[in-house]
């Protein structure tokens, strides 16, 4: 038997740990251990009871269209439980009104100029028409590629919004190599950024019919966050430990085994393995590295972070009858705090099917750099939700019969312009040990998916376990 520890609950971890014992040449030949620190799994999957609600109060939807998230929910036995948001359309603020999400944009970069005019001015409009296009070298941010192309307006009216949902982060200083490859691709090679967007506007449509497109976004009846606890019980079954509360303070070399430290420093605990994947924040991986890989954990020390918050409100109602659409998102131009609203009730079926009579609504607040909005009380923070809430509908909503505040300290890393290098570095050879997480590949969580399972496979092909190279047998699933 091989030992292999996963440091990490979150479900990249969960994923690297699935995939070691799932995968057909490593079958009862692993002692897979999984540690978290946390009390429970899951990371950024949570779940709260919201005015006799329980929901998602951590990332409440995946890509559909990455099949990496859906296929490891069917996997641990919860196929039957996938389900899409309503088809019904969000807005965008500006000037103070919402303006309908317009449809054939790529991360806000529009296809077709004509579909946001009124969101943009004539003006604006036109400058965007006129696109300029001249070659790009090397990485730069998204912001500072559409400002140059199209103008200023598209990236603080479109762009903007689009980025700060993904990563809580400002255009103008995300990679637009790791963000929006396909922009970068055509920044480089001298191509038009709005025939890009129309390009991919055909190909997301070329095999759906106009009355059933795929959907885009998947979620679990019950809540996203119910996913964690899924891949543990599965985990389980398969006889892999799974410890909570349990934080790994150093990680060191011993000849050829691995000997991690747990517990506090009066009660310290070794656990001897032959590999670790190391699925935790990258200001955490980088301490644990930073005796065996110190080139790795300066580059991965070098990785910002965006915190935010989540507030949730309940409302006594029925959703029809409070709300019209499925939320808006807000630029950082408009003089609002928040950043984005969603209508839980509205965008999730199961959820106004499963309580009929309340309306369940949610606010984000947070950018990176914008921690001292975050150091106001979970009062202040309603009270924020609720005004700006307000100002974009309009008129007030009654008063809440519950609220929740969920403070997501360090939560989404920064692609900033130069990340692939970090990456790089972070992942230079280190015998036994391999990364994975949202600061690598992506952040959404099928990328985090596939992030686990890739570090996973590395680890058995370095084990070779057994006999033939495991990338001779690829696991179920690969990278996209």
């Amino acid at each position: 038997m091989r030992r292999v520890a996963v440091v990490g609950g979150g479900i990249s971890g969960l994923a690297a740990a699935w995939e070691l014992v799932s995968h057909p040449d490593a079958v009862g030949s692993l002692e897979v251990t999984v540690f978290d620190a946390a009390p429970a799994v899951g990371g950024k999957l949570a779940l709260a009871t919201v005015g006799g609600v329980t929901l998602d109060v951590g990332a409440e939807s995946m890509l559909a269209r990455r099949p990496e998230g859906v296929a490891l929910a069917t996997e641990v036995g919860a196929g039957d439980r996938i389900t899409h948001p309503a088809r019904v359309s969000a807005s965008i603020v500006s000037g103070g009104r919402r303006w309908p999400m317009p449809s054939g944009t790529l991360m806000g970069v529009p296809s077709e100029i004509d579909r946001v005019r009124g969101l943009l001015t004539d003006e604006e409009a036109d400058r965007a028409a006129a696109e300029r296009i001249s070659p790009v070298h090397g990485d730069v941010s998204v912001g500072d590629l559409v400002d140059a192309r199209l103008g200023r307006a598209v990236t603080d009216k479109l762009v903007e919004p689009l980025l700060a949902g993904v990563y809580a982060g400002h255009s103008r200083e995300i990679s637009a190599e790791l963000a929006v490859p396909a922009l970068a691709a055509a920044a480089h090679e001298g191509r038009s950024l709005v025939e890009t967007a129309r390009v991919a506007a055909r190909a997301a449509t070329a095999t759906a019919t106009t009355d059933t497109p795929a959907p885009v976004f998947a979620s679990l009846v019950g809540g996203l966050g119910t996913l964690p606890g899924l891949v543990v019980d599965a985990l389980r079954a398969k006889g892999v430990e799974v410890r909570t509360s349990t934080t790994v303070r150093h990680l060191t070399r011993r000849g050829d085994e691995l000997v991690l430290v747990t517990g506090p420093t009066t009660d310290e605990v070794e656990h001897v393995v032959d590999a670790v994947v190391l699925a935790t924040p990258a200001a955490a991986t980088s301490r644990l590295l930073r005796e065996e890989a110190p080139g790795a954990a300066t580059a991965l020390a070098g990785i910002r972070y965006a915190s935010l918050a989540l507030v949730t409100l309940a409302l006594e109602g029925k959703p029809t009858d409070l709300l019209e659409g499925s939320g808006f998102l807000v630029p950082p131009t408009e003089p609002l705090t928040i950043k984005a609203s969603t209508f839980s009730s509205v965008k999730w079926p199961w959820l106004a099917q499963a309580h009929p009579g309340t309306t369940v609504l949610r606010a984000s607040v947070g950018r990176a750099g914008e921690e001292h909005v975050l150091q106001r009380s979970d009062a202040e923070l309603v009270d924020v939700a609720l005004g700006d809430i307000a100002t974009v509908l309009g008129r007030r909503l009654p008063e809440p019969v519950d609220v929740h505040v969920q403070r997501w300290g360090g939560a989404l890393p920064q692609y900033e312009v130069g990340h692939r290098q970090r990456v790089e570095v972070a992942r230079a050879p280190l015998p036994g040990v391999h990364v994975c997480g949202a600061a690598y590949d992506g952040v959404g969580i099928p990328a985090c998916v596939a992030s686990g399972r890739a570090a996973a496979r590395a680890v058995l092909e370095g084990l070779a376990v057994p006999g033939e190279a495991v990338h001779e047998q690829p696991g179920p699933l690969g990278m996209m």
